[in-house]
């Protein structure tokens, strides 16, 4: 059985840092993308970051882009979202998603979500 579970999320003031991680279980994903969307109160899940195998196949929302970093450990079936300059509106309930196809930022092209970890920023 496919588990993702993530863990790093919490309360912060704006311009704080913090790292999510998402350790996955049941089958090796270094093959395939693995990704992080986000869902805040009242407002539909939106894709933040992917990455496939290669450093090089990375996708960023144009809202984080400089200011988050996706990246994986193979060896640990782990990939992570190194998340600086927070702001306000960065608050919403972050989940890691694995997918079985292409590197993607459409939500429905995953097929694997963990349980989501809270990121509030306070302003």
């Amino acid at each position: 059985q496919v588990q993702l579970v993530e863990s790093g999320g919490g309360l912060v003031q704006a311009g704080d840092s913090l790292r999510l991680s998402c350790a996955a279980s049941g089958r090796t994903f270094s093959a395939y993308p693995m990704g992080w969307f986000r869902q805040a109160p009242g407002k539909e899940r939106e894709f933040v970051a992917a990455i496939r195998w290669s450093p090089d196949n990375i996708l960023y929302a144009d809202s984080v882009k400089g200011r988050f970093t996706i990246s994986r450990d193979n060896t640990k079936n782990t990939v992570y979202l190194q998340m600086n300059s927070l702001k306000p509106e960065d608050t919403a309930v972050y989940y890691c998603a694995a997918s079985l196809g292409p590197l993607s930022d459409y939500v429905g092209n995953y097929n694997y979500w963990g349980q989501g970890t809270q990121v509030t920023v306070s302003s």
